[in-house]
């Protein structure tokens, strides 16, 4: 008796093995139809062969390549939404710039964003921490009907509850306030936190899992976004989350560099709408919003382009490749991440040896070591074709703003990686007008003068180990 329970256990986990190959096989097939990138086919036909049991229920979690459901959330399961949008879309047309059929760039961005280049829009460069929170807290105490927030990370330290304040003052005048916050990167808030703000009326909601029971597997996506629209007139994007190393009160970081917008205008009504559909998917209720912004005397040109995982296309990284493929003079990039991937690097480094002035401006600190390990890899692949890197001194780099000739800068959300081509919903103003692209190419050159021009060396020329590390971080590219 004691040798058939032996034997029986044996066959029991020869069967638990062949059925785990077999579910191997599946999700193989999986992988090969819906991967977005050969290497990441690759490498998940390769885990799920020689490590079925770790590699699957990681796929699960991880190799997903579509944010699943968002698309037919705002656009499908609910009449209201899907006639507000309408509705703000045929607005914004009559706001709407005609493109010039040379214009390649501006009419690819549009296509790709579903969102029109608008006149009749006034813009302020907002620089670093204090400039920026002074002037949303200032807002944000002015609102009189209600008040729109969407961030990544919010964390509760000092500027975390100052912020939390402002938004509960609001509420209890009577001010609606609506806060949607991405449930991993403000994965630290409390319910306590939560619950002051909401004793007070505001209503909050986090990004992400809580829509459907599938979709909590979807956890490698990320909302990152950072939105506040308020009373439907004006509307603040850009790299800030709520925390405060973002007023340079980290020891590790020291300053830190980051930059912000604040827009007036028909465009108000595009951010707007972007948040109205990050609201519907985390909670399937339309928010009541004012749609009436009508153009200002400034008449600057911007368009919002919302890009992230529910898209057909990578949008984020066809709009990087065209930022390089029609760039003429100049290129300029700045990002806390440098990760491309091969159409990104091949567009770079083909607008270089075209003799455009590339230049990426990266942080010489790290908050996130795998990406900034994976940075050193791509030395040899851009700096001897003529692309110029660079790594900030003075503090930390957070900033994500591009400079496109002299013809046009952007300001949003999004990096130079794999998480922002591919896995989070990023938002970007491009501008086109000259007085704004300008004023952040004086941003530029200010921020370049504090940076150091970086050699291939100094990465060839490292330790053996160190450079096996880096190649090693790179593999883990697709799910950084």
């Amino acid at each position: 008796m004691f040798g058939y329970d032996i034997e029986t256990s044996t066959w029991l986990g020869l069967g638990a093995l062949a059925a785990f190959y077999v579910l191997g096989v599946a999700h193989i097939l999986h992988a090969l139809m819906n991967a977005r990138t050969s290497q990441g086919a690759i490498a998940w036909v390769v885990s799920l062969i020689a490590l079925p049991f770790f590699a699957i229920p990681l796929y699960w979690l991880l190799g997903r390549s579509k944010f699943s459901g968002y698309v037919r959330a705002r656009r499908g399961n609910d009449a209201e939404l899907r006639k507000l949008a309408a509705d703000m879309h045929e607005r914004l047309q009559g706001y709407a710039v005609e493109l010039p059929q040379e214009d390649v760039f501006e009419r690819a961005a549009g296509e790709l964003g579903g969102l029109p280049f608008t006149r009749g829009n006034e813009l302020e460069l907002l620089i670093d921490g204090h400039e920026t929170f002074d002037r949303l807290f200032a807002e944000i105490a002015a609102a009189r009907d209600y008040i729109c927030v969407n961030f990544f990370i919010v964390k509760n330290d000092k500027i975390g509850g100052k912020f939390q304040r402002a938004l509960i003052d609001k509420a209890r005048e009577g001010v609606k306030v609506f806060f949607l916050f991405d449930e991993i990167g403000s994965h630290k808030l409390s319910s306590t936190f939560l619950g002051e703000m909401e004793d007070a009326g505001v209503e909050c909601e986090s990004f992400g899992s809580n829509r459907h029971w599938w979709s909590r597997l979807q956890i490698n996506f990320r909302n990152h976004r950072k939105i506040v629209v308020i009373d439907g007139e004006m509307a603040f994007i850009g790299g800030f989350n709520v925390g405060d190393e973002y007023l340079g009160r980290d020891k590790k970081f020291g300053d830190w560099r980051d930059t912000h917008l604040l827009i007036k205008g028909p465009a108000v009504d595009a951010v707007q709408l972007v948040f109205m559909e990050d609201w519907f998917w985390a909670c399937a209720r339309v928010p009541g919003l004012s749609w009436r912004q009508e153009a200002l005397a400034a008449d600057q040109t911007a368009a919002i382009i919302p890009t992230g995982p529910a898209d057909p296309v990578d949008s984020w990284q066809l709009l990087v490749a065209e930022a390089a493929n029609t760039s003429r003079e100049k290129l300029w990039i700045a990002s806390p991440y440098f990760v491309p991937d091969e159409g990104v690097l091949t567009a770079l480094q083909l607008a270089a040896l075209r003799g455009v002035d590339v230049r990426i401006l990266l942080p010489d600190k790290t908050d996130h070591l795998l990406v900034w390990l994976s940075a050193f890899t791509y030395y040899e692949q851009s700096i001897p074709f003529g692309v110029k890197l660079f790594r900030f001194k003075r503090g930390f780099l957070h900033q994500k703003v591009m400079l496109i000739d002299g013809r046009m800068a952007a300001v949003g959300t999004a990096n130079l990686d794999n998480r922002s081509f591919r896995l989070n919903f990023e938002i970007t103003a491009f501008v086109s007008d000259a007085k704004f692209v300008g004023e952040v190419r004086e941003m530029l050159e200010e921020d370049f003068a504090g940076a150091a021009l970086v050699n291939v060396k100094e990465f060839t020329d490292k330790p053996f180990l160190f450079r096996a590390v880096c190649r090693a971080a790179r593999l883990t590219a697709p799910i950084q």
